[in-house]
């Protein structure tokens, strides 16, 4: 339970991202809305803030503009309540988070579905794509596979499996091509990193999501996610976003902004209908982490190169539901020279400010 709720608590005028931020930095997936007196009024969870966004709210509007449509009052217990009765709650409201208050309605606590039950797995399993030669990076990639290149010491691939394993992922699939032995070397069979390892050898590159079929077809649904990736994404949070919402795959996406430089003006025929200086357009990009229930596997062709672009498209024209988790924790796609050097900084960083041991980097 929790010590303290200072990293918890916030007015109904701080911002979403203002929000989030704490949401980050506390680990828990929740921020509590109080008056001045401690009185809870209403949750925010790192779910409504997602879904805010693919709302089209923008992240500097106040966490009001949310706590304003709810009718309901937030789920609570008192305070003193017993852990077995806490976690029938939870589960009964399909809820990670409960807030107990007194008898006031002052917020003394926060429990979290983690801390009732710390040994949880989360029920999946994870697939890094890490078979990609990392020609843009030549040449630190001569030798060494880009998954594998040191952040801070450490491969790249060995902070995304440490980072699995803290979210309960215990069984991982490693998809290698370019210098697969440096890889194979290094984990072994997983026991030396806390999973079960489990490589899948491309004798030709097969895409994103082609080396997929070189698998068993899986019982539990499947965590895909790129190997050059340098993040602090939640997944036990897009798991519930993909469980809440009945996907069938659900694609991390990440916010980007482009800056147009110039005056756009809008026009009907010759006439001008609008002016707008400078503006900012919006645009959710491929964070490179997927989701995909088990019987995805059969519109995965076998042994051909296929990425999950295509099959996207694929499930979309056959009505399959497919939805978007949107990534608002440090996500950065270690391609270039540049962002590997932003990479280190970023460890660096991190390692001067520690974070909370489920964010690591």
């Amino acid at each position: 339970m929790s010590e303290s709720l200072q990293g918890f608590l916030v007015s109904g005028q701080v911002s979403l991202r203002e929000a989030m931020a704490m949401i980050d930095r506390n680990n828990k997936g929740i921020v509590l809305v109080v008056d001045p007196e401690q009185r809870l009024q209403a949750t925010i969870t790192d779910g409504d803030v997602r879904r805010a966004i693919l709302a089209g709210i923008s992240l500097d509007s106040p966490v009001q503009i949310l706590t304003e449509r709810r009718s309901e009052a937030p789920i609570t217990a008192p305070a003193g309540t017993l852990g077995a009765e806490l976690l029938r709650r939870m589960q009964e409201r399909s809820v990670r988070q409960l807030p107990l208050v007194d008898a006031a309605g002052r917020v003394v606590e926060l429990v979290t579905l983690d801390e009732l039950l710390p040994t949880e797995r989360l029920p999946l399993e994870a697939v890094i794509m890490a078979g990609g030669a990392g020609t843009r990076l030549r040449p630190l990639t001569q030798d060494t596979p880009k998954p594998m290149l040191p952040i801070g010491g450490r491969p790249m691939l060995e902070r995304l499996i440490e980072q699995l394993r803290g979210a309960g992922i215990h069984r991982v699939n490693i998809s290698t091509h370019y210098k697969r032995e440096v890889i194979e070397n290094h984990f072994g069979d997983g026991t030396g990193f806390g999973v079960a390892v489990t490589y899948v050898k491309e004798t030709e590159p097969l895409g994103t999501a082609g080396a997929l079929s070189l698998m068993q077809a899986p019982t539990e649904p499947l965590l895909v996610v790129n190997g050059d990736l340098l993040t602090r994404v939640d997944f036990r949070a897009m798991m519930h976003f993909h469980r809440e919402h009945k996907a069938d795959l659900t694609v991390a996406v990440r916010q980007y902004d482009v800056h147009v430089p110039f005056g756009v003006v809008e026009t009907n025929a010759e006439s001008v209908t609008k002016l707008v200086e400078k503006p900012v357009l919006n645009f959710f990009v491929n964070a490179g982490i997927y989701l995909l229930e088990p019987h995805i596997h059969q519109f995965i062709p076998n042994g051909q190169r296929y990425d999950m672009t295509e099959l996207i498209q694929r499930l979309l024209a056959q009505q399959r539901r497919v939805v978007s988790f949107p990534v608002l924790e440090y996500w950065l796609d270690v391609g270039q020279h540049a962002d590997y050097a932003r990479a280190q900084t970023a460890v660096e960083e991190a390692q001067t400010r520690p974070l909370n041991a489920g964010h690591k980097l």
